[in-house]
Protein backbone atom coordinates (compact mmCIF):
# COMPACT_ATOMS: atom_id res chain seq x y z
CA UNK A 1 0.00 0.00 0.00
CA UNK A 2 3.06 2.33 0.12
CA UNK A 3 2.76 3.73 -3.42
CA UNK A 4 -1.04 3.74 -3.08
CA UNK A 5 -1.00 5.81 0.10
CA UNK A 6 1.79 8.09 -1.13
CA UNK A 7 0.14 9.06 -4.42
CA UNK A 8 -3.35 8.85 -2.89
CA UNK A 9 -2.30 11.36 -0.23
CA UNK A 10 -0.97 13.77 -2.87
CA UNK A 11 -4.03 13.20 -5.03
CA UNK A 12 -6.32 13.78 -2.05
CA UNK A 13 -4.63 17.10 -1.31
CA UNK A 14 -4.94 18.26 -4.92
CA UNK A 15 -8.50 17.00 -5.14
CA UNK A 16 -9.52 18.88 -2.01
CA UNK A 17 -7.86 22.03 -3.29
CA UNK A 18 -9.90 21.55 -6.44
CA UNK A 19 -13.06 20.99 -4.46
CA UNK A 20 -12.27 24.05 -2.36
CA UNK A 21 -12.03 26.17 -5.50
CA UNK A 22 -15.11 24.39 -6.84
CA UNK A 23 -16.97 25.16 -3.61
CA UNK A 24 -16.23 28.87 -3.99
CA UNK A 25 -17.42 28.70 -7.61
CA UNK A 26 -20.52 26.62 -6.91
CA UNK A 27 -21.70 28.14 -3.64
CA UNK A 28 -20.78 31.78 -4.11
CA UNK A 29 -19.57 32.88 -7.56
CA UNK A 30 -22.07 31.04 -9.79
CA UNK A 31 -24.91 31.94 -7.44
CA UNK A 32 -24.03 35.65 -7.41
CA UNK A 33 -22.37 36.34 -10.78
CA UNK A 34 -24.75 34.40 -13.07
CA UNK A 35 -28.52 34.39 -13.13
CA UNK A 36 -30.17 31.19 -11.90
CA UNK A 37 -31.23 30.45 -15.48
CA UNK A 38 -27.70 30.59 -16.89
CA UNK A 39 -26.26 28.71 -13.92
CA UNK A 40 -28.80 25.98 -14.59
CA UNK A 41 -27.83 26.04 -18.27
CA UNK A 42 -24.12 25.56 -17.46
CA UNK A 43 -24.93 22.67 -15.10
CA UNK A 44 -27.11 21.08 -17.79
CA UNK A 45 -24.43 21.41 -20.51
CA UNK A 46 -21.73 19.82 -18.33
CA UNK A 47 -24.04 16.99 -17.24
CA UNK A 48 -24.99 16.26 -20.85
CA UNK A 49 -21.29 16.26 -21.85
CA UNK A 50 -20.48 13.86 -18.99
CA UNK A 51 -23.19 11.49 -20.16
CA UNK A 52 -21.86 11.63 -23.74
CA UNK A 53 -18.18 11.29 -22.76
CA UNK A 54 -18.05 7.44 -22.53
CA UNK A 55 -19.13 7.25 -26.17
CA UNK A 56 -16.57 9.78 -27.40
CA UNK A 57 -13.83 8.00 -25.40
CA UNK A 58 -14.98 4.64 -26.84
CA UNK A 59 -13.82 2.85 -23.66
CA UNK A 60 -10.18 3.52 -24.55
CA UNK A 61 -9.13 4.96 -21.16
CA UNK A 62 -10.29 1.76 -19.45
CA UNK A 63 -8.75 -0.50 -22.11
CA UNK A 64 -5.33 1.15 -21.74
CA UNK A 65 -5.30 0.39 -18.01
CA UNK A 66 -6.52 -3.18 -18.38
CA UNK A 67 -4.30 -4.36 -21.25
CA UNK A 68 -1.15 -2.23 -21.01
CA UNK A 69 0.61 -4.47 -18.47
CA UNK A 70 -0.18 -7.57 -20.58
CA UNK A 71 2.09 -6.37 -23.44
CA UNK A 72 5.79 -7.04 -22.90
CA UNK A 73 7.74 -5.96 -26.01
CA UNK A 74 8.24 -2.32 -27.03
CA UNK A 75 6.77 -2.87 -30.48
CA UNK A 76 3.60 -4.47 -29.11
CA UNK A 77 3.18 -1.66 -26.56
CA UNK A 78 3.67 1.05 -29.18
CA UNK A 79 1.21 -0.62 -31.56
CA UNK A 80 -1.33 -0.93 -28.76
CA UNK A 81 -1.01 2.73 -27.69
CA UNK A 82 -1.18 3.94 -31.29
CA UNK A 83 -4.40 2.02 -31.84
CA UNK A 84 -5.84 3.45 -28.59
CA UNK A 85 -5.22 7.02 -29.75
CA UNK A 86 -7.16 6.59 -33.00
CA UNK A 87 -9.97 4.25 -31.87
CA UNK A 88 -12.28 7.01 -30.48
CA UNK A 89 -12.52 8.48 -33.98
CA UNK A 90 -14.72 5.49 -34.86
CA UNK A 91 -17.47 7.20 -32.87
CA UNK A 92 -16.48 10.86 -33.11
CA UNK A 93 -16.44 11.14 -36.93
CA UNK A 94 -19.90 9.59 -37.51
CA UNK A 95 -21.28 11.63 -34.59
CA UNK A 96 -20.00 14.86 -36.16
CA UNK A 97 -21.67 13.96 -39.46
CA UNK A 98 -24.95 13.11 -37.74
CA UNK A 99 -24.76 16.34 -35.77
CA UNK A 100 -24.26 18.38 -38.94
CA UNK A 101 -27.30 16.91 -40.65
CA UNK A 102 -29.58 16.56 -37.60
CA UNK A 103 -28.67 19.62 -35.53
CA UNK A 104 -32.18 21.09 -35.64
CA UNK A 105 -33.87 17.87 -34.51
CA UNK A 106 -31.37 17.27 -31.70
CA UNK A 107 -31.63 20.88 -30.52
CA UNK A 108 -35.44 20.73 -30.52
CA UNK A 109 -35.43 17.51 -28.48
CA UNK A 110 -33.04 18.82 -25.83
CA UNK A 111 -34.75 22.22 -25.56
CA UNK A 112 -38.32 20.97 -25.28
CA UNK A 113 -38.83 22.37 -21.76
CA UNK A 114 -36.06 25.00 -21.83
CA UNK A 115 -35.58 26.74 -25.22
CA UNK A 116 -32.35 28.37 -24.02
CA UNK A 117 -30.56 25.01 -24.47
CA UNK A 118 -31.05 24.90 -28.25
CA UNK A 119 -28.20 27.25 -29.16
CA UNK A 120 -25.63 25.28 -27.14
CA UNK A 121 -25.82 21.73 -28.51
CA UNK A 122 -22.38 21.89 -30.19
CA UNK A 123 -20.89 23.07 -26.90
CA UNK A 124 -21.96 19.77 -25.33
CA UNK A 125 -20.29 17.74 -28.07
CA UNK A 126 -16.98 19.62 -28.00
CA UNK A 127 -16.75 19.41 -24.20
CA UNK A 128 -17.48 15.67 -24.39
CA UNK A 129 -14.62 15.10 -26.87
CA UNK A 130 -12.23 17.18 -24.75
CA UNK A 131 -13.22 15.23 -21.63
CA UNK A 132 -12.76 11.93 -23.45
CA UNK A 133 -9.26 12.61 -24.74
CA UNK A 134 -8.27 14.08 -21.39
CA UNK A 135 -9.16 10.75 -19.74
CA UNK A 136 -7.25 8.86 -22.45
CA UNK A 137 -4.07 10.88 -21.89
CA UNK A 138 -4.56 10.59 -18.12
CA UNK A 139 -4.78 6.79 -18.46
CA UNK A 140 -1.60 6.97 -20.58
CA UNK A 141 0.24 8.41 -17.56
CA UNK A 142 -1.56 6.22 -15.01
CA UNK A 143 -0.11 3.02 -16.46
CA UNK A 144 3.33 4.54 -15.85
CA UNK A 145 2.16 4.95 -12.20
CA UNK A 146 2.26 8.74 -12.60
CA UNK A 147 -1.06 10.13 -11.38
CA UNK A 148 -0.37 13.32 -9.43
CA UNK A 149 -0.05 15.83 -12.31
CA UNK A 150 -3.08 14.35 -14.06
CA UNK A 151 -5.10 14.62 -10.87
CA UNK A 152 -4.11 18.28 -10.50
CA UNK A 153 -5.34 18.89 -14.05
CA UNK A 154 -8.50 16.88 -13.44
CA UNK A 155 -9.44 18.53 -10.17
CA UNK A 156 -7.85 21.99 -9.98
CA UNK A 157 -7.01 23.42 -13.40
CA UNK A 158 -10.45 23.86 -14.93
CA UNK A 159 -11.98 25.08 -11.66
CA UNK A 160 -9.37 27.83 -11.29
CA UNK A 161 -9.94 28.82 -14.92
CA UNK A 162 -13.70 28.92 -14.37
CA UNK A 163 -13.19 31.09 -11.26
CA UNK A 164 -11.20 33.57 -13.37
CA UNK A 165 -13.90 33.55 -16.06
CA UNK A 166 -16.64 34.14 -13.49
CA UNK A 167 -14.81 37.17 -12.15
CA UNK A 168 -14.44 38.36 -15.75
CA UNK A 169 -18.23 38.16 -16.09
CA UNK A 170 -18.67 40.06 -12.82
CA UNK A 171 -16.27 42.81 -13.94
CA UNK A 172 -18.03 43.10 -17.29
CA UNK A 173 -15.10 41.83 -19.34
CA UNK A 174 -17.13 38.88 -20.67
CA UNK A 175 -20.79 38.46 -21.50
CA UNK A 176 -22.51 35.30 -20.30
CA UNK A 177 -22.49 33.92 -23.85
CA UNK A 178 -18.75 34.56 -24.08
CA UNK A 179 -18.28 32.92 -20.69
CA UNK A 180 -19.91 29.71 -21.91
CA UNK A 181 -17.76 29.73 -25.06
CA UNK A 182 -14.64 30.28 -22.94
CA UNK A 183 -15.76 27.42 -20.70
CA UNK A 184 -15.58 25.10 -23.70
CA UNK A 185 -12.09 26.44 -24.40
CA UNK A 186 -10.98 25.61 -20.85
CA UNK A 187 -11.82 21.93 -21.31
CA UNK A 188 -10.03 21.84 -24.67
CA UNK A 189 -6.94 23.52 -23.18
CA UNK A 190 -6.93 21.09 -20.25
CA UNK A 191 -6.95 18.16 -22.68
CA UNK A 192 -4.02 19.59 -24.67
CA UNK A 193 -1.90 20.16 -21.54
CA UNK A 194 -2.61 16.61 -20.37
CA UNK A 195 -1.54 15.35 -23.79
CA UNK A 196 1.80 17.12 -23.54
CA UNK A 197 2.42 15.71 -20.06
CA UNK A 198 1.46 12.16 -21.07
CA UNK A 199 3.85 12.34 -24.00
CA UNK A 200 6.61 13.62 -21.69
CA UNK A 201 6.12 10.54 -19.50
CA UNK A 202 6.16 8.19 -22.50
CA UNK A 203 6.56 9.70 -25.93
CA UNK A 204 4.48 7.87 -28.53
CA UNK A 205 6.16 5.89 -31.25
CA UNK A 206 3.48 5.28 -33.83
CA UNK A 207 3.38 1.67 -34.95
CA UNK A 208 0.69 0.41 -37.30
CA UNK A 209 1.06 -3.33 -37.14
CA UNK A 210 -0.96 -6.32 -36.03
CA UNK A 211 -1.98 -6.21 -32.37
CA UNK A 212 -2.29 -9.31 -30.25
CA UNK A 213 -5.60 -9.77 -28.44
CA UNK A 214 -7.26 -7.23 -30.77
CA UNK A 215 -10.72 -8.90 -30.62
CA UNK A 216 -10.54 -8.97 -26.81
CA UNK A 217 -9.46 -5.32 -26.70
CA UNK A 218 -12.28 -4.21 -29.02
CA UNK A 219 -14.85 -6.23 -27.10
CA UNK A 220 -13.63 -4.81 -23.81
CA UNK A 221 -13.55 -1.22 -25.13
CA UNK A 222 -17.07 -1.60 -26.50
CA UNK A 223 -18.37 -2.96 -23.24
CA UNK A 224 -16.60 -0.19 -21.33
CA UNK A 225 -18.68 2.28 -23.33
CA UNK A 226 -21.69 0.69 -21.68
CA UNK A 227 -19.98 0.63 -18.29
CA UNK A 228 -18.95 4.27 -18.55
CA UNK A 229 -22.40 5.23 -19.73
CA UNK A 230 -23.95 3.45 -16.76
CA UNK A 231 -21.62 5.21 -14.34
CA UNK A 232 -22.23 8.61 -15.91
CA UNK A 233 -25.96 8.03 -16.16
CA UNK A 234 -26.20 7.25 -12.46
CA UNK A 235 -23.97 10.25 -11.71
CA UNK A 236 -25.55 12.86 -14.01
CA UNK A 237 -28.91 11.55 -15.20
CA UNK A 238 -30.65 13.35 -12.35
CA UNK A 239 -29.50 16.84 -13.40
CA UNK A 240 -30.08 16.00 -17.06
CA UNK A 241 -33.64 14.79 -16.42
CA UNK A 242 -34.46 17.72 -14.14
CA UNK A 243 -33.50 20.00 -17.04
CA UNK A 244 -35.70 17.99 -19.40
CA UNK A 245 -38.73 17.46 -17.10
CA UNK A 246 -38.98 20.62 -14.98
CA UNK A 247 -39.85 23.83 -16.78
CA UNK A 248 -37.68 26.02 -14.53
CA UNK A 249 -34.07 25.22 -15.48
CA UNK A 250 -33.11 27.13 -12.31
CA UNK A 251 -33.94 23.93 -10.42
CA UNK A 252 -30.85 22.33 -11.98
CA UNK A 253 -28.77 25.06 -10.34
CA UNK A 254 -30.34 24.52 -6.89
CA UNK A 255 -29.90 20.77 -7.21
CA UNK A 256 -26.30 21.16 -8.41
CA UNK A 257 -25.35 23.13 -5.29
CA UNK A 258 -26.73 20.39 -3.03
CA UNK A 259 -25.09 17.63 -5.08
CA UNK A 260 -21.75 19.42 -5.04
CA UNK A 261 -21.78 19.56 -1.24
CA UNK A 262 -22.57 15.83 -0.99
CA UNK A 263 -20.02 14.92 -3.67
CA UNK A 264 -17.16 16.15 -1.44
CA UNK A 265 -17.47 12.73 0.23
CA UNK A 266 -16.34 11.08 -3.01
CA UNK A 267 -13.00 12.92 -3.07
CA UNK A 268 -10.92 10.23 -1.27
CA UNK A 269 -12.27 7.51 -3.57
CA UNK A 270 -11.48 9.57 -6.66
CA UNK A 271 -7.97 10.22 -5.39
CA UNK A 272 -7.18 6.62 -4.46
CA UNK A 273 -8.88 5.27 -7.58
CA UNK A 274 -6.23 6.83 -9.83
CA UNK A 275 -3.50 4.54 -8.48
CA UNK A 276 -5.67 1.55 -7.48
CA UNK A 277 -6.84 0.95 -11.06
CA UNK A 278 -3.42 0.04 -12.55
CA UNK A 279 -2.38 -1.88 -9.40
CA UNK A 280 -5.59 -3.92 -9.39
CA UNK A 281 -5.15 -4.69 -13.10
CA UNK A 282 -1.58 -5.80 -12.37
CA UNK A 283 -2.65 -8.18 -9.57
CA UNK A 284 -5.40 -9.61 -11.76
CA UNK A 285 -3.05 -10.13 -14.72
CA UNK A 286 -0.57 -11.86 -12.36
CA UNK A 287 -3.39 -13.86 -10.69
CA UNK A 288 -2.13 -12.63 -7.29
CA UNK A 289 -5.29 -13.22 -5.26
CA UNK A 290 -3.76 -12.60 -1.82
CA UNK A 291 -2.47 -9.16 -2.84
CA UNK A 292 -5.83 -8.40 -4.47
CA UNK A 293 -7.79 -9.32 -1.33
CA UNK A 294 -5.44 -7.32 0.87
CA UNK A 295 -5.84 -4.25 -1.35
CA UNK A 296 -9.63 -4.73 -1.38
CA UNK A 297 -10.02 -4.80 2.42
CA UNK A 298 -7.47 -2.12 3.23
CA UNK A 299 -8.73 0.29 0.59
CA UNK A 300 -12.29 -0.19 1.88
CA UNK A 301 -11.29 0.59 5.47
CA UNK A 302 -9.14 3.58 4.55
CA UNK A 303 -11.86 5.07 2.35
CA UNK A 304 -14.58 4.42 4.93
CA UNK A 305 -12.58 6.16 7.66
CA UNK A 306 -11.80 9.23 5.55
CA UNK A 307 -15.15 9.54 3.80
CA UNK A 308 -16.96 8.90 7.10
CA UNK A 309 -15.15 11.88 8.58
CA UNK A 310 -16.19 14.09 5.66
CA UNK A 311 -19.75 12.77 5.98
CA UNK A 312 -19.81 13.92 9.61
CA UNK A 313 -18.48 17.38 8.75
CA UNK A 314 -21.16 17.83 6.09
CA UNK A 315 -24.12 16.49 8.06
CA UNK A 316 -23.24 18.26 11.31
CA UNK A 317 -22.57 21.65 9.66
CA UNK A 318 -25.11 21.73 6.85
CA UNK A 319 -27.70 23.85 8.65
CA UNK A 320 -25.09 26.50 9.45
CA UNK A 321 -23.78 26.46 5.88
CA UNK A 322 -27.25 27.07 4.49
CA UNK A 323 -27.55 30.20 6.66
CA UNK A 324 -24.85 31.91 4.57
CA UNK A 325 -26.11 30.83 1.12
CA UNK A 326 -28.72 32.72 -0.91
CA UNK A 327 -32.15 31.67 0.33
CA UNK A 328 -33.30 30.14 -2.95
CA UNK A 329 -30.43 27.60 -2.79
CA UNK A 330 -31.27 26.34 0.70
CA UNK A 331 -34.03 23.91 -0.21
CA UNK A 332 -31.76 20.94 -0.85
CA UNK A 333 -31.20 19.61 2.70
CA UNK A 334 -32.84 16.25 1.92
CA UNK A 335 -30.83 16.03 -1.32
CA UNK A 336 -27.57 16.48 0.60
CA UNK A 337 -28.41 13.93 3.30
CA UNK A 338 -29.63 11.16 1.01
CA UNK A 339 -26.90 11.59 -1.62
CA UNK A 340 -24.25 11.77 1.14
CA UNK A 341 -25.36 8.35 2.35
CA UNK A 342 -25.12 7.01 -1.20
CA UNK A 343 -21.59 8.42 -1.60
CA UNK A 344 -20.53 6.97 1.77
CA UNK A 345 -21.73 3.52 0.73
CA UNK A 346 -19.94 3.97 -2.60
CA UNK A 347 -16.63 4.72 -0.87
CA UNK A 348 -16.94 1.74 1.43
CA UNK A 349 -16.50 -0.58 -1.57
CA UNK A 350 -12.79 0.26 -1.84
CA UNK A 351 -11.35 -0.88 -5.18
CA UNK A 352 -14.44 -2.94 -6.07
CA UNK A 353 -14.90 -1.08 -9.37
CA UNK A 354 -11.27 -1.64 -10.30
CA UNK A 355 -11.65 -5.38 -9.67
CA UNK A 356 -14.79 -5.67 -11.78
CA UNK A 357 -13.70 -3.56 -14.74
CA UNK A 358 -10.31 -5.28 -15.01
CA UNK A 359 -11.46 -8.87 -14.54
CA UNK A 360 -12.90 -11.40 -16.97
CA UNK A 361 -16.34 -10.97 -15.39
CA UNK A 362 -16.96 -7.42 -16.56
CA UNK A 363 -19.55 -8.58 -19.12
CA UNK A 364 -22.07 -9.75 -16.49
CA UNK A 365 -21.47 -6.67 -14.37
CA UNK A 366 -22.24 -4.49 -17.38
CA UNK A 367 -25.58 -6.21 -17.75
CA UNK A 368 -26.36 -5.42 -14.12
CA UNK A 369 -25.27 -1.84 -14.72
CA UNK A 370 -27.48 -1.39 -17.77
CA UNK A 371 -30.47 -2.77 -15.87
CA UNK A 372 -29.82 -0.43 -12.97
CA UNK A 373 -29.33 2.58 -15.24
CA UNK A 374 -32.76 1.83 -16.70
CA UNK A 375 -34.13 1.58 -13.16
CA UNK A 376 -32.55 4.96 -12.33
CA UNK A 377 -34.23 6.56 -15.34
CA UNK A 378 -37.59 5.00 -14.47
CA UNK A 379 -37.29 6.09 -10.82
CA UNK A 380 -36.49 9.66 -11.92
CA UNK A 381 -39.51 9.64 -14.23
CA UNK A 382 -41.64 8.52 -11.28
CA UNK A 383 -40.30 10.74 -8.50
CA UNK A 384 -39.34 14.02 -10.24
CA UNK A 385 -42.93 15.00 -11.21
CA UNK A 386 -44.10 14.26 -7.64
CA UNK A 387 -41.27 15.50 -5.43
CA UNK A 388 -39.10 17.61 -7.74
CA UNK A 389 -35.38 17.65 -6.91
CA UNK A 390 -35.97 15.65 -3.70
CA UNK A 391 -37.51 12.89 -5.80
CA UNK A 392 -34.52 12.86 -8.13
CA UNK A 393 -32.14 12.55 -5.16
CA UNK A 394 -34.13 9.64 -3.75
CA UNK A 395 -34.11 7.92 -7.15
CA UNK A 396 -30.33 8.33 -7.34
CA UNK A 397 -29.91 6.91 -3.83
CA UNK A 398 -31.97 3.82 -4.63
CA UNK A 399 -30.11 3.20 -7.89
CA UNK A 400 -26.67 3.57 -6.29
CA UNK A 401 -27.59 1.41 -3.30
CA UNK A 402 -28.91 -1.43 -5.49
CA UNK A 403 -25.97 -1.20 -7.90
CA UNK A 404 -23.34 -1.29 -5.14
CA UNK A 405 -24.99 -4.20 -3.35
CA UNK A 406 -25.05 -6.21 -6.56
CA UNK A 407 -21.34 -5.48 -7.13
CA UNK A 408 -20.36 -6.60 -3.61
CA UNK A 409 -22.30 -9.85 -3.94
CA UNK A 410 -20.87 -10.54 -7.39
CA UNK A 411 -17.24 -10.09 -6.30
CA UNK A 412 -17.91 -12.32 -3.30
CA UNK A 413 -19.35 -15.06 -5.51
CA UNK A 414 -16.62 -14.94 -8.16
CA UNK A 415 -13.49 -14.12 -6.13
CA UNK A 416 -14.61 -15.18 -2.64
CA UNK A 417 -13.48 -11.86 -1.20
CA UNK A 418 -15.46 -9.03 0.37
CA UNK A 419 -14.43 -5.60 1.69
CA UNK A 420 -16.03 -5.48 5.14
CA UNK A 421 -14.87 -6.56 8.60
CA UNK A 422 -15.56 -5.88 12.26
CA UNK A 423 -13.60 -2.67 11.85
CA UNK A 424 -16.18 -1.53 9.28
CA UNK A 425 -18.89 -1.92 11.91
CA UNK A 426 -16.79 0.07 14.38
CA UNK A 427 -16.65 2.96 11.91
CA UNK A 428 -20.42 2.85 11.36
CA UNK A 429 -20.95 2.87 15.14
CA UNK A 430 -18.69 5.94 15.51
CA UNK A 431 -20.58 7.76 12.73
CA UNK A 432 -23.98 7.04 14.30
CA UNK A 433 -22.75 8.00 17.78
CA UNK A 434 -21.25 11.36 16.80
CA UNK A 435 -24.15 12.22 14.46
CA UNK A 436 -26.66 11.58 17.23
CA UNK A 437 -24.70 13.53 19.82
CA UNK A 438 -23.83 16.64 17.80
CA UNK A 439 -26.42 17.19 15.04
CA UNK A 440 -28.79 19.32 17.13
CA UNK A 441 -26.06 21.20 19.02
CA UNK A 442 -24.41 24.41 17.82
CA UNK A 443 -22.36 27.29 19.21
CA UNK A 444 -24.28 30.58 19.51
CA UNK A 445 -21.96 32.41 17.11
CA UNK A 446 -21.79 33.45 13.44
CA UNK A 447 -22.31 30.43 11.14
CA UNK A 448 -18.71 30.46 9.86
CA UNK A 449 -17.27 30.53 13.40
CA UNK A 450 -19.78 27.88 14.40
CA UNK A 451 -18.72 25.62 11.51
CA UNK A 452 -15.03 26.06 12.36
CA UNK A 453 -15.39 25.31 16.07
CA UNK A 454 -17.73 22.37 15.56
CA UNK A 455 -15.47 20.89 12.88
CA UNK A 456 -12.47 21.04 15.23
CA UNK A 457 -14.43 19.28 17.99
CA UNK A 458 -15.74 16.60 15.63
CA UNK A 459 -12.26 16.03 14.18
CA UNK A 460 -10.67 15.51 17.61
CA UNK A 461 -13.40 13.16 18.85
CA UNK A 462 -13.57 11.19 15.61
CA UNK A 463 -9.88 10.48 15.20
CA UNK A 464 -9.39 9.71 18.90
CA UNK A 465 -12.08 7.03 18.57
CA UNK A 466 -10.60 5.76 15.29
CA UNK A 467 -7.14 5.50 16.86
CA UNK A 468 -8.23 3.99 20.17
CA UNK A 469 -10.49 1.40 18.53
CA UNK A 470 -7.62 0.43 16.18
CA UNK A 471 -9.90 0.53 13.16
CA UNK A 472 -7.24 0.63 10.41
CA UNK A 473 -3.54 -0.15 10.56
CA UNK A 474 -2.87 2.12 7.58
CA UNK A 475 -4.71 5.07 9.15
CA UNK A 476 -3.00 4.53 12.52
CA UNK A 477 0.43 4.42 10.86
CA UNK A 478 -0.27 7.72 9.12
CA UNK A 479 -1.55 9.29 12.34
CA UNK A 480 1.58 8.17 14.22
CA UNK A 481 3.76 9.48 11.42
CA UNK A 482 2.26 12.94 11.18
CA UNK A 483 1.13 13.44 14.81
CA UNK A 484 4.11 11.62 16.37
CA UNK A 485 1.90 9.41 18.47
CA UNK A 486 3.35 6.47 20.42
Amino acid sequence: MGIVLNQSFKNTISTYIGFGVGAINTLFLYTNFLTDQYYGLVAFLLSAANIMMPFTAFGVHNAIIKFYSSFKSKNSINSFLTFMLFLPLAFIIPAVLIGCFSYEAIGTLLSRENPIVKDYVWHIFIIAIAMAYFEIFFAWSKVQLQTVFGNVMKEIFHRVCIMILLFAVYLGWLSVEQFILALVGVYVLRMLIMKLYAYSVRFPKFKFQKIEKLPAILKYAGLMIIAGSVAMLILDIDKFMIGLMIEDIEQVAYYSVAIFIATVIAVPQRSMHQIMMPLTAKYLNENNKSALEDLYKRSSLSLLVISGFIFLLIVLNINQLYEILPEEFTGGLFVILIVSLAKLYDNSLGNNNAILFNSDYYRMVLLFGVALAIIAIILNFIFIPIYGIDGSAFATFLAVAIYNTVKIVFVKLKFNIQPFSWSSLKIVFILILLSGLMYFWDFPFHPLINIGLKSVMVSILYFILIYKLDVSDDINVQMKKYLRLK
